[in-house]
């Protein structure tokens, strides 16, 4: 078998820009010589919260995505801005598009959202949860907070009705709530 070996970088440009969306064009020569492109997805890093409400219930905020053009659950969440640390983005968000606060974990899990991205997406836990005052959702959210029974939640993630599936994983997984 052979070894696995990094591709060398020859050229990069931008081939679409719009919004927050930034798209790529990469060369890379490929260890057998062999010159391809590849397009990336360019994004800023990312941060969720896996929230659980005082009675063990789990926040969630099911939006349309145009992408699946259906509508999926999802863990709050948001980019993290400029020299901002995950946790802290993960706790804002939470308080932004929901109206809890709550107990915060000393954890955070990360993941590579996708082999053609370099977005870093990171999981924080917080647990009992109370809603301390109303959502404060941006011009493009809206959704409603929906509160899911445990159980429930750990179905609907297995049955890929979650948006950050891999987060809620890793934060189900830390918790020990996975049979």
């Amino acid at each position: 078998m052979a070894k696995t070996q990094t591709w060398q970088e020859l050229k990069r440009e931008i081939a679409y820009h719009k919004y927050s969306q930034t798209i790529e064009r990469r060369d890379y020569r490929l260890p057998n010589g062999t010159i391809a492109d590849y397009y990336l997805r360019i994004e800023d890093a990312g941060a969720c919260v896996f929230a659980l409400t005082t009675d063990s219930k789990v926040i969630t905020i099911p939006q349309y995505r145009p992408g699946p053009n259906t509508i999926l659950r999802e863990l709050p969440g948001g980019k993290v801005n400029a020299n901002e640390p995950p946790r802290d983005a993960a706790i804002r968000e939470l308080l932004e598009e929901t109206g809890y606060a709550g107990d915060v974990e000393d954890w955070i899990g990360t993941w590579e959202s996708d082999a053609y991205t370099q977005m870093d997406r990171s999981v924080i836990i917080i647990k009992n949860c109370k809603k301390v005052t109303e959502p404060q959702l941006d011009d493009a959210e809206f959704g409603e907070v929906e509160l899911v029974d445990l159980a429930d939640f750990i179905t609907q993630v297995r049955a890929g009705q979650l948006t950050d599936t891999a987060g809620a994983f890793l934060a189900l997984d830390h918790l020990g709530l996975l049979n």
